[in-house]
């Protein structure tokens, strides 16, 4: 199965991609310049900064390229060289942000992921930082023939679908799925407390239900438990709640996930395997909220040490400007919520 590439022709972003070394595996655009969200008129989404995060299978390579072309771009690391700049690269969630960077009359955020680090995070959920990213709708704007990546961007696509079954009720609609879906990724995140824009799920959803269709209906026609009704834009679903059921679909989510739950389950000096823990977790009334708690520990720990990255990443002074644009989004879209 192809994954779905919400390909753009827009001259804008093929600009961008000139600016950077040519040798990346996987490269996409996301975020609020890219996709319009509820609230925000046209004209703020060409305002806003443009994300990118670029996958490439020689990170020191790369950087020691990229130093050469866009040395203004790093903070003050750029002088202890590519090695060192790849290092801290895999610390935290394994990706390395240069932020508020302008270019060709915009301001650009871009964050470079190893090959190898984003494909365990596809298929295993390690961080569920870039996976997370690639739940949502995002342009595509190159991407090599590694068929072992192609493999993992379906695999998490199927994971996120899952892990939504696990944590909806027996039936639900389309949004729902999406609305769960699209906020896996922020589960456990500090960065919803102070930092984000509390309604940032449905404000992604609301607008895009089109591009998540996209994204996600040869997962959901090829579904048993679900009857997928795309000419009409709908879904019908009735998900298996027996502990059967629950326990085939826990025994099929990433890796890492799997380990959480163990890890919240299982009391401490108790050895048991993990296909008898996840039986259990299968019969438990709770067993979404479970998977929610494993999911909200992934993203809790990788996305404390990513924030942390960025004082060294962006250099001070970028870190408060961008700190305080995030804190106006976030008292802003509470200003609209009361009013």
């Amino acid at each position: 199965m192809a994954l779905p590439v919400l390909s753009s022709s827009a001259v804008k972003f093929r600009r961008v991609l000139a600016q950077f070394p040519q040798e990346l595996s996987l490269a996409f655009a996301y975020g609020s310049g890219v996709f319009r969200q509820a609230g925000a008129s046209a004209e703020h989404g060409e305002s806003n900064m443009l994300d990118f995060v670029f996958a490439v299978d020689d990170a020191v390579t790369w950087h020691m390229t990229n130093l050469l072309k866009n040395r203004s771009h790093y903070s003050f690391l750029k002088f202890f060289g590519p090695k060192k700049i790849t290092t801290i690269q895999r610390y935290g969630a394994g990706i390395y942000y240069n932020t508020l960077v302008p270019c060709n009359g915009r301001m650009i955020k871009y964050g470079v992921i190893s090959t190898d680090a984003l494909i365990e995070d596809l298929f295993h959920w390690k961080t569920l930082y870039v996976a997370g990213r690639l739940q949502k709708p995002v342009k595509i704007l190159a991407q090599n023939e590694n068929s072992k990546l192609q493999a993992a961007l379906v695999s998490n696509l199927k994971s996120a679908v899952t892990a939504a079954f696990l944590m909806l009720p027996e039936s639900f609609s389309e949004e729902d799925l999406y609305m769960q879906i699209a906020g896996l990724s922020y589960s456990g995140d500090f960065r919803m407390i102070i930092g984000e824009d509390k309604s940032k799920v449905q404000n992604i959803v609301k607008p895009n239900v089109a591009h998540f269709q996209k994204l996600y209906s040869t997962i959901l026609q090829d579904c048993p438990q679900v009857v997928y009704k795309h000419h009409l834009g709908r879904l019908e679903a009735s998900i298996d709640k027996s502990p059967e059921g629950q326990f085939t679909q826990l025994m099929t989510l990433p890796k890492t996930l799997q380990q959480k739950i163990t890890a919240l389950v299982n009391p401490p000096g108790k050895n048991r395997d993990v296909e008898e823990i996840l039986l259990q977790v299968a019969h438990d009334p709770d067993c979404g909220f479970v998977v929610h708690q494993g999911i909200s520990g992934i993203v809790r720990s990788s996305s404390i040490v990513q924030s942390a990255k960025t004082i060294l990443t962006a250099g001070a002074k970028k870190s408060i400007t961008y700190s305080m644009k995030k804190l106006y989004k976030m008292t802003k879209g509470g200003l609209k919520k009361t009013s």
